[in-house]
Order: C-alpha cells, then sequence, then structure tokens
C-alpha cells in the first residue's frame, strides 16, 4: 500500500486526534519537519532540562487542559492534561500544534500602525497616546457611543475588563461573536426562565439525537465528546445525526438520517408530536415540573403530524415514528442542535423545539441530559462611578438595536454592525476594538464585514497573528500567545459543569507584546479621573488575582477550578419562571412570530442548488488559522494545492454535466468562485458543500490563497423571532468554468 506525505500526516496527526486519548508524539512532528519541508522558523531546542508546565488551550472554545513540555527555555510538545474534566489527556490537532502558532512567523511582533495604506512598527507609547487622543476627543464632544468592541466571549477578566472600560467610558456598543449559545441562553432563559448556558451531559447519555451538530466534527467541547463518544461505543450508547450532508459525525454515528436542509426543526416538532400523541412522554416530568403543556400540546398535534413533517423535511413517516419512539424509550436520551461547529446562533424555535424534546422525556438538570450552568460568579468588582458623559452616552441606546423591539430578547446582535456602518455616510462607529476575533474572515457576509471595517476611521485589533481584521486594521497592538500569559477562561462550550481554566505562562514573552489586560488598564488611565478609578489595580495579574480570590490557589495548584457537586453529579435543576416549573410555552414565547423554517437567500428558480457550509477538525474557521502542520492534514478530496473542491451528488453533477475534479464555476447571490468538483454520495441530491475555514487572504503562507472562503459567498438572514443570524446556507448555480 503507498502511503503518500498527506496521508502519512493525516494518519499520524488525525489518528492522535481522533482517538483523543494519547497525544501526537512531538518527537515525530520534528522527524516530519525534517524530511517534508526545511522550514527555517522550525524549532529544534537544545539539550537542557526538562520542565512541565500546567496551563489551558485557547485556541477553541472547548477549553482543554494542557501539560506544556519544555526543554530549557523552549516549548517542545503539548499534550492534554491527565484528570482535567474536560478533556482527561486528550487533545485536538489544532492544541497539538499551538507551539507552531507561538514560534511560527505569523505573530506580530510588536504595535503598529497604518501609514500611508501600510503596516508599520511603532512604538507602544505612540500607538497609545494616538489612540488614547482620538478616545478623548470622541469623549469630550459627547460621542462617547460611538466607540465599540467586538470580542471573542464576554465571559472571564478580560471580556469584563473591556465591557468596564466602555461603560465607565460611555459606550454600550460591546459585541460578542455569536454562536449557539446565543439561542440556547435565550431558550433557558424563557423555558426555564434562567440566565445561564447549556450544558450537555453527553458523558452519561445512552442515546443521543443531534439536529445537524457536528459532535465530531468541532462541536462544543470537541476532545470531551469524542471520548464520550468512544463510551457510547464500549456501553452500547446510540448516536443518530440529523443533517442533508454526511459529515464525519454522520459517518461514525449509529445511524445518518438525510433532512432537507433547514428543516431540522419541524423533525423535532414530528417527532415530539409522535412522542405525545403515543403518551410516550415522562409523565411524573410532565406533570409536577412543567407547564403550559396543555396549550403547547394542542398547537403541536394541529400542526405537525408526522405525515405534515414527513413531507417538509423529506424523512420517511415511518423513520420519524421509530426515531420517536427509541429516543423516549431510551433510559437517558438527550437531544442537541447547532449545526457544524455551533458558530452560528440558528433559530429560536428550532432551538426550543429540541429542548422540548428533552423536556418531555424528563432530560432538564439530571444525568443524560441538559444542565442550565450558570454563569461565573467570582467577578466581584464594585460598581463603578459613572460621570454625566458616562451616563449620556450609555443612554444612545446600541446601534444593532440588542435589547429593543423588536429585538428584546437579544443581548448582541454582531450580524446588524455592517449594515448599520455601510448604510451611513458618517459611520455610527467611529471607533472599533477587536478582542480574539476576525469577523471579515469568520462570520457569514465577511464582505459586508469588511466594507464596514474600512469605512470605520479608526480600528484597533489585539490580534496576536496578521489576520484578515488585523491586516486592516489602523493600528494593531499585539496580546500576548495563549503560551506567554496568565489568564482566566470560563467554559461555555456545552459542557455540563461550571469549569474555570487558568492559561499560565510556559515561556516569557517573546516579542514586543502586552495583555489586553495592561492596555485596557492604561487606556483607561488616560480618559480622566473618573475612568480611571474604575480600574484601581497596578496592572492586569494583580487584577486578575485579586479577583480571582480563594479559587487562586487551586488554580495555581490544578490549572482548573470546578464546581464538582453540579451537573451530572446531582444537583437538582431548579426553574424561577412565573409557574416555578418548566414552561413549555408562556406568554412571552406565545407572542413570539410563529414558527416557520428559515428560507435561504436567492431566487430558486436562477439559482436551483442549495449551498451548505460544513466544518471539519482540519479546519478552523475562527481568528486563529490553521498552523502548517494541521493544513497538510487536510484531505485531497477538500483540498488540493490551492483549489477546493465542491461537494455533490452524482446524480446532481450528472445531471448539470460535471464529472469528478472538474472545475466549475460557483454563483450565489453575493458572489462567484472557480471550485473542483468532488462527486460525494453522502449529500443530499439538489445540496452541494463547501468548508469552512479555507480562503484566507491574510496569515501566511502556508495559509493564504488556499481554497474559497465560503463566507464570503453566503449572506446572513435574521430570525424573525430575536434578530440572531440563522442563516444555514443559501440558493447557488454551479457550472462548468
Amino acid at each position: 500500500m503507498k502511503i503518500d506525505r498527506r496521508s502519512f500526516l493525516s494518519f499520524l496527526i488525525g489518528g492522535a486526534a481522533g482517538t483523543a486519548l494519547s497525544p501526537l508524539p512531538w518527537k515525530l512532528t520534528d522527524d516530519i519537519a525534517i524530511w517534508t519541508q526545511m522550514w527555517p522558523w522550525v524549532p529544534v531546542p537544545e539539550k537542557g532540562e526538562v520542565t512541565h508546565v500546567t496551563s489551558a488551550c485557547t485556541l477553541c472554545p472547548g477549553g482543554c487542559g494542557i501539560s506544556v513540555r519544555k526543554v530549557g527555555d523552549r516549548v517542545v510538545k503539548i499534550e492534554g492534561l491527565a484528570g482535567h474534566p474536560i478533556n482527561d489527556g486528550g487533545l485536538c490537532t489544532l492544541g497539538l500544534a499551538g507551539a507552531q502558532l507561538l514560534y511560527g512567523p505569523t505573530r506580530v511582533k510588536g504595535p503598529m500602525k497604518k501609514i500611508a495604506g501600510r503596516l508599520v512598527e511603532v512604538s507602544w507609547e505612540d500607538a497609545l497616546g494616538e489612540i488614547s487622543a482620538r478616545l478623548k476627543e470622541l469623549r469630550d464632544a459627547g460621542q462617547s457611543h460611538r466607540v465599540a468592541c467586538i470580542a471573542d466571549t464576554d465571559r472571564g477578566t478580560v471580556p469584563e475588563l473591556l465591557l468596564r472600560f466602555l461603560t465607565v467610558y460611555g459606550s454600550p456598543q460591546f459585541f460578542r461573536l455569536p454562536s449557539i449559545q446565543d439561542t440556547y441562553e435565550l431558550t433557558l432563559y424563557l423555558m426555564q426562565g434562567v440566565r445561564a448556558t447549556a450544558g450537555f451531559d453527553f458523558e452519561s447519555a445512552d442515546y443521543v439525537l443531534s439536529f445537524g451538530s457536528g459532535l465530531l466534527d468541532g462541536w462544543g467541547a470537541p476532545v470531551n465528546i469524542f471520548q464520550a463518544h468512544s463510551r457510547w461505543s464500549e456501553s452500547g450508547g446510540k448516536l443518530v445525526q440529523i443533517e442533508p450532508r454526511q459529515s464525519r459525525t454522520a459517518a461514525k454515528a449509529d445511524r445518518w438520517i438525510p433532512v432537507n436542509p433547514g428543516t431540522e426543526g419541524v423533525l423535532a416538532l414530528g417527532l415530539a408530536g409522535v412522542i405525545v400523541r403515543e403518551s410516550l412522554y415522562n409523565a411524573d416530568f410532565v406533570n409536577t415540573q412543567s407547564s403550559g403543556f396543555d396549550s403547547w400540546q394542542r398547537v403541536l398535534l394541529e400542526n405537525y403530524d408526522t405525515e405534515s413533517a414527513a413531507k417538509i423535511t423529506g424523512v420517511d413517516p415511518s423513520t420519524i415514528d421509530k426515531l420517536a419512539r427509541d429516543f423516549a424509550g431510551a433510559r437517558k436520551p438527550l437531544a442537541v442542535c447547532g449545526r457544524g461547529k455551533g458558530q452560528t446562533p440558528g433559530s429560536l424555535q428550532e432551538v426550543m423545539a429540541v429542548h422540548a424534546l428533552n423536556a418531555l422525556v424528563g432530560g432538564i438538570g439530571r444525568q443524560g441530559g441538559v444542565w442550565a450552568v450558570p454563569e461565573p460568579d467570582y467577578i466581584d468588582w464594585p460598581e463603578p462611578e459613572m460621570d454625566a458623559l458616562a451616563a449620556a452616552g450609555m443612554q444612545q441606546g446600541r446601534i444593532d438595536q440588542a435589547g429593543d423591539k423588536p429585538y428584546a430578547h437579544a443581548r448582541y446582535l454582531l450580524n446588524r454592525l455592517p449594515e448599520a456602518v455601510n448604510s451611513n455616510a458618517e459611520p455610527p462607529v467611529q471607533v472599533l476594538f477587536v478582542a480574539n476575533a476576525n469577523p471579515c474572515f469568520s462570520l457569514p457576509n465577511s464582505k459586508a464585514f469588511i466594507d464596514a471595517v474600512k469605512k470605520i476611521p479608526m480600528v484597533v485589533s489585539f490580534s496576536s497573528y496578521l489576520d484578515e481584521t488585523a491586516e486592516l486594521a489602523d493600528f494593531i497592538l499585539p496580546s500576548h500567545s495563549f503560551l506567554e500569559q496568565y489568564e482566566d477562561r470560563p467554559i461555555t462550550a456545552g459542557y455540563p459543569r461550571p469549569v474555570v481554566n487558568l492559561t499560565r505562562p510556559a515561556v516569557e514573552p517573546l516579542f514586543n507584546t502586552r495583555h489586553i489586560g495592561d492596555v485596557v488598564i492604561e487606556l483607561a488611565r488616560s480618559q480622566g479621573k473618573t475612568v480611571s478609578a474604575a480600574f484601581p489595580w497596578d496592572d492586569y495579574q494583580t487584577c486578575l488575582k485579586e479577583t480571582l480570590g480563594d479559587m487562586w490557589p487551586v488554580l495555581e495548584e490544578k490549572g482548573y477550578w470546578t464546581d464538582e457537586a453540579f451537573g451530572a453529579a446531582g444537583r437538582p435543576s431548579t426553574f424561577e419562571t412565573k409557574s416555578s416549573r418548566f414552561e413549555f410555552t408562556n406568554a412571552e414565547i406565545d407572542a413570539l412570530p410563529p414558527f416557520a423554517p428559515i428560507e435561504p437567500q436567492g431566487d430558486k428558480a436562477a439559482l436551483p442548488l442549495v449551498l451548505v457550509p460544513y466544518d471539519t477538525m482540519q479546519l478552523w474557521n475562527g481568528y486563529i488559522g490553521d498552523p502548517p502542520f494541521v493544513i497538510k492534514i487536510v484531505p485531497d478530496t477538500v483540498l488540493i494545492k490551492n483549489d477546493v473542491f465542491i461537494e455533490v451528488n452524482p446524480a446532481t453533477a450528472g445531471k448539470l454535466g460535471l464529472e469528478e475534479g472538474q472545475t466549475a464555476k460557483l454563483a450565489t447571490p453575493l458572489g462567484t468562485a472557480t471550485v473542483r468538483v468532488h462527486l460525494f454520495e453522502g449529500i443530499m441530491p439538489g445540496v452541494a458543500a463547501l468548508p469552512k475555514g479555507l480562503g484566507h487572504t491574510a496569515h501566511s503562507k502556508f495559509l493564504a490563497g488556499k481554497g474559497v472562503n465560503v463566507n464570503a459567498l453566503i449572506g446572513s438572514v435574521e430570525d424573525a423571532a430575536t434578530g440572531y443570524d440563522a442563516v444555514w446556507g443559501i440558493m447557488a448555480k454551479l457550472e462548468k468554468a
């Protein structure tokens, strides 16, 4: 059997991540680097003392604990931290290759300013001085509300410092990157009355019904789910995957149910209808712990009989009946949704339909079910004093209308920011800070984000890497790598217990970088007495230690803190609704627009195909681009040299006159791209699929120019109930090039 270089790399790196049980030996990757490409920046450590640093990976939301091996002062290996509640020694390909991001050529080595269209190095004093002066000018002119910030999360001390700065400065324009957790948080609030994140006890479940969630493709905490999947295989647990394309998750599931794109919510309601009609639900939970069931079931039975659901979803009626009975008959069934890696919020009613399935089987707040994981409460800073300028700015309202009618329930609507900027001759945002985010690449309708960033007079990126958004920024104030700093990282990626990680520096900062927290504190000091008073700490590390309090010794020793008594350990669930019960429906839910599947953008007559994006563990659609070792293991059915493959069913390709490997032109309402055709039986006829994570124009020569950014071809589609981006695909046309 012949094994080429790409296959060998896939075998080594992909195999290690696929099992998620043992880390990849760094010696092998060193050898691979030697015989594949003599990259000049690949570190070759000298002989020296071997030490280990306990830390945490921050390259995705998963929250894996890591053990960083050093020889002398150089990192030579990263592996999973044994005993960590999330990954227990396992680690994915991105985490394994994390040292490449520390030592690779994509690092921004010091502050930069755009002069005459080019980014040039400047001093920290000059960069911060110019930014501070512009901030003070806006505030003195009563324009503080025109300063905004985009961050990857709103949990932890760094996002809280950013939010605190905006608040005392006088701006409500803080944005968090969107994800399925947006919609789950709102679902928990409407149906359970709590402000919390949704946690899923995959480890204890014995029947998992996934509505498009890429559980083995990077959804949630990937390594934790890999390990749970291994246990399902050993214990007889079942995984059923529902989606129009056979992903890696579907291929490894016990059963794949193809469904018409965008109709997963209808199928969930169809399954609920069977469970209710046949009285298969958990009567104890429904009768003693829920409210609104009678009126909810009347609407359900009137509108979602099996035949109607089958007609909309394309799933056979007998399959719907069997799925419902199997799910209700399992000992610990669990239903979950959020397409791919869950980077798009999706439809509120779809998430509520899936959550109602869990309630029907009594799976709320029990082992193997769904938990409302409370927001971290260790950040207990005193309320800052607000001066008149800050109070006036905060009263101006959010430019995305989050929290206002008709989006009263939404907290952040970043998808609405480009339109707000691009539709005004004078942009409502004058200064934009971007922290751990790359919206010009990673979000749908990326061209609109690019146009908006170009239009905003001052954009400041904190990126450690020259990503697409940083490349367009007016200033880059590079932060440390996660291997160079202390920082708390509360985990929100679907884990069923509260966990807080602590990243710790494995090495001293290699370049002229600064922690985001230190930069925020310094900027605050430049904005006058009232703003400065809200930041009493000498530096970020002092702030971190004081904030963590009694948690600090535990985090220093173990690298993480968790509430062992919560969730799967048996703490009872509480409901904070008016009825003090789980509410299938209530006045707020009844006031929502009627449920209907989200329709894709485009004229179906002129654009007869449905284009859907897909996620894979080999490609990361975020501010971190794939390190060279990871891009090397992308299969040749996805990428060859710089050409990306679009997946189409052979029957669809036959009608279009297309063959395997043929170059074709793809068109959507947002743009065109040249692709190559891959015939794939595992995708429904009439559907085409492109991977996320390719098409970079920035980063390094190892990543830029490869493939197409599917986000440039897919627009944002608002959910009428929330304003969240609910896009799952777009109408398209594919023809010979």
